[in-house]
């Protein structure tokens, strides 16, 4: 990991800012960051003003108050239960109410949430058990199969057990028990177990809150890094609190606003924008813990949210919404896109339906990656670059560097984009080797995260994404890594081959293709194909699977004899 980042990030800043000159009137340059953790933030928030609202989820509205109550139970249950400053707990949880409790109460005693998908397949959990060391982990009834199939090295010790019902009004908890919760297996005993509700309701011997620092490990994320393998990312309470206070500022957040947090929180830009910043600014966060475009479209006509943030995917589908096209959307003051290039078709649409709806607000396209905890640039409410990814945030500097070092390049020039300031990672979970090579120290003194992504800067300052140095593949702003989807695809004994890549789609912005060459003996067609999707999906998280697959006697390789993918793009593709 990165030996000194504070020091690092205070170096003077040696390259030139022309993008200061263009940023909106009240977005400052730099930004004081206290040297504290999230959870105090927000516990301030919520002594300054108990009862405003912080959390909707459907139907129950968590008061500030009430969520700080909840954290400090939460923090003494889990204290209770031996985890300490500098432990890890995972976290398999959709965007809900226990998942933030839980989040702000391991901060308060210095533990790290390490954040997974909560559909992970039972390997992939074993294997995040492995990478992250925890020994207690929290996820729904829902997924609690998946759990006690998996094998990690060492077993947990706790599994912390939450419900959809735990959190909801009396008459929703009951539609959802004879609704979707009727498909929600009885969980077997297990002496593991510890149930949600009991533990919140039950008293806790007192516990002191964790010393803290900015450069505290907070969360881990896990990404692709600097390979096609998923990495663990450690972020520090720095990173966390730095994002959250650049989002409100480039954003307006501020008390009393109202976020539409649909973005998942193992995703940098739902802990880190749709939440944290949320709530250090002062807002309320409406969570949405599964993607339908009705309901979220009727969410945001009847409880009409201040600020969008999400991915293409989300906008194209509320530009074509019925419940909208009436609605009025005069609320919005801010909307953000992020995780994929944005297209201007989406734009353009997505805009006409808020001026349709009485609003005005544009629809603007940022850049980030998870080594940066989420947004890094993004542009201006009052500028537009046609195919611009927008411009720095404040005490966030960027540059266009020639791939491999640390030469800056000129104006125009086209490099890898690097990014340094106080956002940037502690560096990979346990693999120092991987953050050396993401984290350089140039030769103005400061550490400098290289992205791994193409692109150029114009004369004003405002940059431009080309394409990814890493292989990786976006699907419905999901990270795909297509070396993760072709080791699976090889265990399977009718397959000799395999190159994994994404074609252009329009509703999932790529689609995961792989390209078989079948073993001997082994008839291609339909059939093969069905059980080698279904063999992934057992493997692995659903938008990893292939949804295609095709066949052929040999693959095409480059003169120094690797796989040719991009030959396969362009052959598929067209």
């Amino acid at each position: 990991m990165n030996d000194d980042p504070a020091a690092a990030q205070r170096s003077p800043i040696s390259l030139p800012r022309p993008w200061l000159q263009h940023y909106d009137a009240g977005v400052p340059a730099t930004i004081d960051y206290p040297n504290t953790a999230p959870w105090r933030i927000v516990a301030q928030r919520a002594a300054e003003d108990p009862a405003a609202e912080a959390l909707r989820f459907h139907g129950r509205r968590f008061r500030r108050g009430e969520l700080a109550a909840a954290i400090e139970t939460c923090a003494r249950a889990l204290a209770a239960h031996g985890l300490r400053r500098g432990d890890r707990l995972l976290v398999a949880m959709p965007t809900v109410p226990q998942a933030v409790i839980a989040f702000y109460a391991a901060n308060r005693l210095g533990v790290v949430c390490a954040f997974i998908h909560p559909q992970s397949t039972p390997v992939e959990i074993g294997r995040s058990i492995d990478a992250s060391g925890a020994r207690v982990a929290l996820t729904l009834d829902a997924f609690h199969r998946a759990f006690a199939e998996a094998a990690p090295r060492r077993p947990l010790r706790h599994l912390v057990l939450a419900r959809i019902g735990d959190v909801l009004p009396a008459w929703k908890r009951l539609l959802f028990r004879l609704g979707p919760g009727r498909r929600i297996a009885r969980v077997p005993a297990d002496p593991r177990i510890v149930a949600w509700k009991a533990m919140m309701a039950a008293t806790w011997p007192p516990v002191a809150a964790a010393p803290t620092r900015g450069d505290d490990e907070a969360a881990i994320l896990f990404s692709g890094g600097t390979t096609d393998q998923p990495k663990g990312i450690v972020l520090g309470n720095r990173n966390l609190i730095a994002q959250g206070l650049q989002t409100a500022a480039w954003g307006g957040l501020r008390r009393g606003h109202v976020m539409l947090a649909i973005l998942p929180l193992f995703h940098g830009f739902g802990l880190g924008v749709c939440i944290n910043a949320t709530l250090m600014a002062g807002g309320c966060a409406i969570l949405v813990p599964q993607f339908d475009a009705d309901a979220v479209a009727r969410l945001i006509r009847d409880q009409r949210p201040n600020v969008l943030v999400g991915v293409p995917t989300l906008y194209e589908t509320l530009s074509h919404s019925r419940i909208l096209q009436r609605a009025d959307l005069s609320c919005i003051q801010a909307a953000f896109c992020g995780a994929d290039m944005l297209p201007p078709s989406v734009k353009q649409a997505f805009e006409t339906l808020i001026r349709r709806g009485g609003g005005t607000v544009r629809l603007l396209q940022g850049y980030g990656l998870t080594e940066a905890v989420t947004a890094v640039m993004a542009m201006p409410a009052g500028e537009h670059r046609e195919g611009s990814i927008g411009l720095p945030f404040p005490d966030m500097d960027a540059g266009i560097f020639r791939p491999g070092s640390g030469e800056p390049l000129a104006d125009g020039e086209e490099g890898e984009i690097c990014v340094s300031g106080p956002t940037v990672m502690l560096g990979y979970l346990d693999d120092p080797e991987a953050s050396a090579r993401a984290l350089r120290r140039h030769a103005d003194g400061r550490t400098w995260l290289h992205t791994g992504d193409l692109g150029r800067r114009d004369r004003d300052g405002f940059f431009h994404f080309g394409v990814r140095l890493k292989r990786m593949i976006k699907s419905s702003g999901f990270n795909v890594y297509p070396a993760q989807v072709e080791t699976t695809l090889l265990l399977h004994p009718a397959v000799a081959a395999a190159c994994v890549i994404g074609l252009p789609d329009r509703r999932q912005i790529e689609r995961v293709v792989a390209v078989v060459v079948p073993q001997a003996g082994f008839e291609a067609g339909v059939m093969l194909a069905d059980e080698l999707i279904e063999h992934c999906r057992r493997h692995l998280i659903k938008w990893s699977c292939p949804r295609d697959v095709h066949f052929r006697a040999a693959l095409p390789t480059t003169r120094i004899g690797k796989i040719d993918y991009r030959r396969l793009i362009e052959e598929y593709g067209a």
